[in-house]
């Protein structure tokens, strides 16, 4: 029998480490009751003035379990999460998807149309939050109105936070409930193929969809992201990681949260994010392990601190979520004296997908090697069940254990977004001659200018490279002759002088190509942004589109 011929990327992998090593998938009680026995009496999460072992994570988790259970949440049920990143979070997280419940995620930052519609889509009547000014208010908008039944509400003065008093009429404070319920000491059963998390995404062009990710799916990521070696050095079990990603996203659920809990490590939670604040514990705290978003880094390579601040406990700095800039990432590298990791992924997969080896060259674009037990291939535009050769562009189709079940109650989307076992992710890419892929830009962010294709993250990865240029984002406009061309909008470093379309065109005249060149300029005070930090290139466009029928319908 003949050896399996290796996948093209696997000759760019990193020594030592296999893309073939074996994954495994399990349940999240499994996961939970061995990392609490693991971790014993190391500290598991630090939050204000408290400072948490396994064992005390472990305690708290069966009596939130036992409170949940007395209100009668049951396996399948749907139960939404309202947090930003305090122990709440673990704590109602671990203790709902170990009885069996599906976790829907409400981002701090959501509006009330899109709060309602994910808990009319997911079915979910009871919303857990805690006490801050910012929740509140909308917490008991949800009862009054009657999108939910209850509202259960998790006092931060346990944590260190100040004691608000009363709560607004209706809602339910969460640790007496704790203290009353029997804790439970035995989970139902759980397979790997049980929907635990609704997860949703998708939102900027329409209504958000709920992903359907699995016990086994979320339980694999954090297995592949532990196969992944590529010298950081980081030890389980004696890392203290900064969680300050939102661990409402996927991104700092998965690869903050559940795998570094899973290694034993310590998580430092911060509930938003402050450049100043981080950059403290990073130098006071030894910090070992920083994950961000391009956004964050921009905002502490601007902070006036950065450049005093002891980044010598840092192994590694890890960026994802969204592209990051070339220029942005040799700056950061610059700061921290050190190689930023870079990675790819999505909602739909957990969000495990891509790593750039230290090793490799770094050129814009780079997103790497597919993460262990992870496939890729690069389809065409026209046809997504033929892959298109090394070096031409097209989709990006992945699979692997990671990859999510489908879209909650969307049957016609689940079906259109896969193709022979292959999930279309909508994101465009090439695989080059050196087994490692590249990604130029989502398919629906691409802009057709006079027949050629225009990425909107190369166009910003060269306005990136303008010293009075802060954050940018590129999108197209109607343009009567070429059909599209691209509008850059821009913010700028404070004191910076006036810039203008001409002496950014002379700027840029060296990096672009004429069919890339900004046909339209906007300087704005701030750019739109997720509750992750990710910039908002579909704010822009609506805006667009808004402007060009009013003037449409001007008499």
């Amino acid at each position: 029998m003949s050896a399996r011929p290796p996948h093209p990327w696997e000759a760019a992998y990193p020594p030592g480490c296999r893309w073939d090593a074996p994954v495994q998938t399990s349940t999240f009680p499994a996961l939970f009751d061995k990392l609490v026995a693991d971790g014993g009496t190391r500290p598991a999460l630090r939050y204000r003035r408290a400072r948490l072992t396994y064992a005390e994570l472990g305690a708290l988790v069966a009596q939130a379990a036992g409170a949940f259970r007395q209100l009668g949440v049951e396996k399948g049920q749907a139960v939404a999460l309202y947090l930003p990143n305090t122990p709440w979070h673990p704590v109602c997280f671990f203790a709902l998807t170990c009885l069996g419940a599906r976790v829907v995620h409400l981002s701090a930052l959501d509006a009330r149309r899109e709060l309602a519609h994910k808990l009319a889509d997911s079915g979910a009547r009871l919303v857990v939050t805690t006490d801050f000014a910012s929740l509140l208010p909308q917490a008991a908008w949800l009862l009054d109105s009657g999108a939910v039944d209850r509202v259960l509400v998790g006092e931060d003065a346990r944590w260190g936070g100040e004691p608000v008093g009363e709560l607004p009429p209706g809602l339910t404070p969460l640790s007496p409930l704790m203290a009353e319920a029997a804790p439970v000491l035995a989970w139902p059963d759980a397979a790997p193929e049980d929907v635990a998390l609704l997860q949703y995404t998708g939102g900027t062009t329409g209504l958000p969809k709920g992903a359907m990710l699995t016990h086994g799916n979320l339980t694999a990521a954090v297995g592949i992201y532990q196969n992944w070696d590529d010298g950081e050095y980081l030890v389980p079990g004696e890392q203290r990681i900064m969680g300050v990603l939102p661990l409402f996203h996927i991104y700092a659920l998965t690869t903050v949260l559940l795998r570094h809990l899973a290694d034993g490590n310590e998580v430092l939670l911060h509930p938003r994010f402050d450049a100043g604040a981080v950059l403290r514990d990073i130098a006071e705290q030894r910090v070992t392990l920083m994950t961000g978003v391009p956004t964050m880094w921009i905002a502490l390579l601007n902070h006036p601190d950065a450049g005093r601040t002891d980044f010598s406990s840092l192994h590694a700095c890890v960026s994802g979520g969204a592209p990051l800039p070339f220029e942005v990432g040799q700056k950061v590298e610059r700061l921290f004296g050190q190689r930023l990791r870079i990675g790819w992924g999505m909602t739909e997969t957990s969000p495990a997908g891509t790593r750039v080896p230290v090793g490799a060259p770094l050129r814009p674009g780079l997103i790497g090697v597919p993460l262990p037990g992870i496939e890729i291939r690069i389809v065409s535009l026209d046809d997504p069940g033929r892959e298109v050769p090394a070096g031409e562009a097209g989709e990006i189709a992945i699979r692997g254990p990671n990859v999510f079940r489908g879209y909650w109650n969307k049957p016609v989307d689940t079906a259109e977004a896969f193709r022979d076992g292959w999930f279309l992710t909508g994101d465009l890419g090439r695989l080059d001659a050196d087994g490692l892929f590249s990604l130029l830009d989502r398919r629906k962010n691409m802009i057709i200018s006079g027949g050629f294709n225009v990425y909107p993250a190369a166009v910003e990865s060269a306005l990136y490279e303008h010293p009075d240029i802060v954050e940018a984002i590129v999108i197209g406009i109607p343009d009567e002759y070429r059909g599209q061309s691209a509008k850059a909008f821009v913010t700028l470093r404070e004191g910076a002088p006036e810039l203008t379309l001409d002496a950014l065109k002379d700027f840029l005249h060296d990096r672009l190509g004429r069919h890339e060149m900004p046909a339209a300029l906007e300087i704005r005070h701030s750019l739109p942004r997720s509750p992750a930090g990710k910039l908002l290139a579909s704010v822009l466009v609506a805006e667009e589109r808004a402007r060009s029928g009013a003037r449409e319908h001007q008499p």
